[in-house]
């Protein structure tokens, strides 16, 4: 009887330990909580998007014929994270609805948690696209406080490694934030010329330029100087076109860790990942036209509020600052212009 006791209270012991000891647990408490947050999410599977007969040679081929190295590819990237993975496939579902070669595309995501690449294929079984696992340790101890939390996500910064991230046979991307939907063929934008210049992005020169740097920015001549012979004009870091190839023989993420390095001891900007991008590349931007980012839908970073859309034509409406169309869907509050962003979004709870 005695050692049944002692098993008894050894047993009893073990599962204690185990339980209170979060090196053996399977996996961190917070995956582990947010991987339960995963099991609620369910999309539904849209209709089949097909090539037209003018497509070439990627016309009816399945994945696993084709390669990411493919030439006739048009490469686009976006981010995968729980927050944002509602935005994120309804962007997915409106680039493939609005394609003449679907079948062409090719999707980079760029995620920190990989069991959302389970979640991507059971909604467009027939997606070509690949994973990436993007390492939040990489800038970890690069990243400010910003006036908004969420722009103090790592995968935020993820962008600034694509050229890294992305096999080296892939020359050119775009880059998609997760808030947005593409209302035109995206084939339109993948063929803009960059003339020269690393990444393109629409512009707008009429922004107060000064007002996305502090004071001690252009106070001190060390900075401020780096505009020197630049005529710098803001643009929106959630839609860009990017050489990759120039960007890896330049060197431009080095340049853009540089200057989140001189933040992190002079506080020279309050803006998250876009300053870095603006210090190095504004001025040299090839221009893209205003129609592929109507953005600041999503209101201003504080009070995410109604916005109306600019003037002129329109292949891509942004949802940009703090409103996002499905919170506000949610909470039977929408903007007029959420209403959008409505057939694109595949989300349906499970219980």
């Amino acid at each position: 009887m005695l050692w049944l006791i002692r098993f008894s209270t050894f047993c009893s012991l073990s599962i204690l330990l185990i339980l209170l000891s979060p090196s053996l647990q399977p996996f961190h408490p917070a995956q582990a909580t947010r991987s339960n947050h995963l099991h609620r999410f369910s999309f539904h599977q849209p209709s089949k998007f097909r090539n037209a007969d003018q497509c070439g040679s990627n016309n009816r081929t399945g994945f696993s014929t084709t390669t990411v190295c493919d030439p006739s590819l048009v490469h686009v990237a976006i981010t995968l994270d729980i927050e944002y993975l509602r935005g994120s496939i309804a962007a997915v579902h409106s680039i493939l609805q609005h394609s003449q070669c679907p079948d062409n595309i090719f999707f980079h995501f760029l995620l920190t948690q990989m069991n959302l690449e389970t979640l991507v294929r059971s909604t467009f079984p027939e997606l070509k696209f690949k994973a990436y696992y993007f390492h939040a340790k990489i800038v970890k101890n690069l990243i400010s406080t910003s006036v908004r939390q969420a722009l103090e996500q790592p995968l935020n910064y993820a962008r600034n490694y694509l050229p890294d991230l992305l096999e080296s046979c892939v020359e050119r991307v775009i880059y998609l934030d997760s808030d947005l939907v593409v209302v035109d063929d995206i084939e339109k934008l993948w063929t803009t010329s960059l003339g020269g210049s690393t990444i393109g992005a629409p512009e707008y020169c009429h922004a107060n330029f000064t007002k996305y740097f502090t004071a001690v920015f252009w106070s001190d001549r060390r900075f401020s100087e780096t505009f020197s012979g630049r005529r710098p004009c803001y643009f929106n870091t959630g839609v860009m076109v990017i050489d990759l190839g120039r960007w890896r023989r330049v060197r431009y993420t080095r340049k853009i860790e540089k200057w989140m390095e001189i933040q992190k001891s002079h506080r020279i900007y309050e803006l998250g990942s876009l300053p870095p991008f603006l210090l190095v590349f504004a001025g040299h931007v090839a221009p893209i036209e205003h129609r592929w980012n109507q953005h600041g839908l999503g209101g201003d970073n504080f009070r995410g509020n109604c916005r109306d859309l600019h003037g002129g034509p329109v292949s891509l409406l942004h949802w940009s600052g703090s409103g996002k169309p499905w919170v506000r869907l949610d909470s039977k509050r929408p903007c007029p212009l959420d209403a959008l962003w409505a057939p694109y979004d595949l989300y349906g709870h499970t219980q």
